[in-house]
């Protein structure tokens, strides 16, 4: 499937692995998605967002009001604890990496989601993994021969239940309505 993605679209899936990565998240899901096809600025997918007022920096505002960023850290900061204080306690008791989590085995994936092997890449959701998949399927409805970023956009807005359209949904945007003016813009 990774063949039929267009240069732009390809950079935009590495794209959402960096958002992911930038604001702490342990996993790639439809808000990242959204976030990478905002940061393609110039792609007439992501102007119809844009022009609507969500743009990457709106979006990333709101995604960060709904997952956090960064963890734990600064919600304990923001009640007076100092994590690392706490850390270098327990450590100098306990030893070195005394708070470090035993690593889990993940789950073999296959393909092109399967994460092994990839240092600093976060796993996609199911439902960011799904909205791929949908984009494949706009890509054939639409009968264009290949996987363009409005169809990575198109496939967050199908699948309709991630964080990523509920960004587009608070935002005030109708999802159909979206759809309508990215299939326009898409030719």
């Amino acid at each position: 499937m990774f063949e039929r993605f267009t240069e732009e679209a390809r950079r935009a899936v590495g794209q959402a692995g960096r958002e992911s990565a930038e604001l702490g998240h342990g996993h790639v899901g439809t808000e990242h998605l959204l976030l990478a096809v905002l940061a393609e600025t110039a792609d007439p997918a992501a102007r119809v967002l844009i022009e609507a007022g969500l743009d990457h920096a709106e979006a990333r505002r709101a995604v960060g009001r709904l997952l956090g960023t960064g963890g734990d850290a600064q919600a304990l900061a923001s009640i007076g604890v100092d994590l690392e204080a706490v850390r270098e306690a327990v450590e100098s008791v306990f030893g070195a990496g005394a708070l470090d989590s035993p690593p889990e085995p993940e789950p073999r994936r296959r393909g092109w989601f399967r994460s092994e092997g990839r240092v600093g890449r976060s796993p996609f959701t199911a439902r960011a993994r799904k909205a791929v998949e949908l984009s494949l399927r706009e890509s054939l409805r639409m009968k264009s021969g290949h996987i363009a970023v409005g169809h990575l956009l198109l496939g967050v807005l199908r699948e309709g239940e991630g964080l990523g359209a509920r960004v587009v949904t608070d935002h005030g945007l109708d999802l159909a309505e979206v759809r309508r003016e990215v299939e326009v813009a898409m030719g």
